[in-house]
């Protein structure tokens, strides 16, 4: 089959960074599924993992970890999908991940895709989506709602780097299914347009202090102080600032890798911090990893009835090294909004 993979950590630039190989297609067994893939979508663990771990030597590894395909074949014990289901993934960081024609997955991890979505669209969605689930709802705990509900809550969430991946499907979470007031952070216009588009009530701009800001629209709008804060990106540079700006018992859930914060400034305020990392289900084996699963079903259900849109920001062309390469060097850049798809081989 054919697979997009690489022997060596090496700069995006260098020529053997991503290369085109072809690799055993592999068999199904136990809780799998053998998924021919019909489209991925780029995130920025592809090339940290990319510029960090080297595989076994001798060996190739393949990257890639929000997929949308076909089953085409189950292990014994698989029992929830049948050859010929449509479904989308991010799969497990201590497997081959999905930058190839096949792969295995355990069936847990999976759900259906959404029906009304294309395969690109969909790409786009798995692993931002079950980021963004498990800090809005499993860590910060803010309160669900039916989509049609119309009530407000005294929940105000503060999402810092609103526009990039995980922000997109998260302002749109929030928006659809929670009664919370949602302040998004955005500096270019591009940005702030595109937060506003998918769910946020009011913007701030991360690049000045965001106190005064927020001071402003308590003032302005009438909106409460912040109960909730999603730190998406600049955790280390905004984290005394969220010290500053929550309720007592306020909560911060952080996605990102800060080398250093002093977390004695927690106390105070007895404030709760919340690291988010979506593959600690897979990566152990948890109990409960059939949670991944049955949260993609949910959303692919609000996609299906139009509260949820894809995030999928740019398409790059057909699943090749040329074309992940150049993935991987824009998101490195730090400027992409939204998603990053590639689809067919």
């Amino acid at each position: 089959m054919k697979a997009i993979a690489y022997k060596h950590s090496l700069p995006i630039d260098h020529p053997e960074s991503l290369l085109d190989i072809e690799l055993p297609q592999p068999n199904a067994e136990g809780c799998d599924l053998l998924i021919r893939v019909n489209a991925i979508a780029v995130n920025p663990v592809d090339y940290k993992i990319r510029q960090n771990v080297a595989p076994e030597p001798g060996q190739y590894k393949v990257l890639g970890w929000d997929t949308v395909g076909e089953v085409v074949a189950t292990g014994k014990s698989a029992t929830q999908f049948k050859p010929g289901d449509q479904v989308f993934y991010a799969g497990d960081l201590n497997r081959q991940g999905g930058n190839a024609e096949y792969q295995l997955v355990d069936e847990r991890l999976v759900g259906r895709k959404p029906k009304s979505l294309s395969n690109a669209e969909a790409a786009a969605l798995p692993l931002t989506t079950i980021t963004a689930w498990e800090l809005l709802f499993e860590h910060l705990r803010i309160q669900q709602q039916h989509p049609d509900a119309t009530s407000r809550s005294a929940e105000v969430i503060l999402v810092v780097g609103a526009a990039g991946g995980v922000g997109s499907i998260l302002l749109q979470l929030a928006r659809s299914i929670t009664g919370a007031t949602i302040i998004a952070t955005a500096s270019r216009e591009s940005s702030i347009a595109w937060v506003r588009k998918l769910g946020a009530h009011h913007v701030i701009d991360h690049s000045k202090p965001l106190q005064p800001q927020l001071e402003a629209l308590m003032q302005s709008d009438g909106i409460g102080q912040v109960t909730h804060v999603a730190s998406l990106n600049g955790t280390q540079s905004y984290f005394d600032s969220y010290t500053e700006l929550l309720v007592p018992f306020g909560k911060i859930a952080m996605i990102d890798d800060p080398e250093t914060f002093d977390v004695a400034k927690l106390k105070p305020k007895s404030l709760s911090l919340h690291w988010e990392f979506m593959f600690a289900r897979s990566m152990f084996q948890a109990a409960d990893m059939q949670e991944q699963g049955h949260l993609l079903n949910r959303v692919s259900e609000l996609v299906d009835q139009g509260s949820i849109q894809t995030t999928a920001g740019k398409t790059l062309g057909t699943i090749n090294a040329q074309n992940l390469k150049l993935a991987h060097s824009e998101l490195e850049s730090g400027r992409a909004i939204g998603k990053i798809v590639l689809e067919g081989f």
